[in-house]
């Protein structure tokens, strides 16, 4: 498997060609055994937050990566792709706002992506 902040950069750049709106990297790494890293960003509309998916599942497929966990799909209001060491978080707007992963997720590191 490459290495994780490579992945890191391939998500988040999959998310950009996709024009993923307010896309934050938080590293949680030291306060949490579900993964290394959250990468959270947000869609317009249902089939912008699907695109968004597919596209970081074909790109981590390109790298040999399949997603250990996909959950929300059919409905788009928060996908989430569980990668292991990465868990890739794309939600509609409206419940980005309501769940706030940011807040809940505090504690963690947010990163830069050219700090990668």
């Amino acid at each position: 498997m490459p290495e994780i902040k490579e992945m890191v950069k391939v998500a988040y750049d999959a998310l950009t060609d996709k024009k993923a709106i307010n896309t934050k990297i938080i590293d949680i790494s030291n306060i949490s055994v579900l993964a290394d890293y959250f990468i959270i960003a947000s869609g317009a509309n249902e089939k912008q937050v699907q695109a968004m998916a597919d596209n970081v599942c074909e790109r981590f497929a390109e790298n040999g990566v399949e997603p250990r966990q996909t959950e929300g799909y059919h409905s788009a209001n928060w996908i989430l792709l569980d990668f292991n060491d990465i868990i890739v978080h794309i939600f509609n707007h409206e419940d980005r706002l309501f769940y706030d992963l940011e807040r809940i997720w505090r504690d963690g590191k947010s990163v830069e992506i050219e700090n990668i």
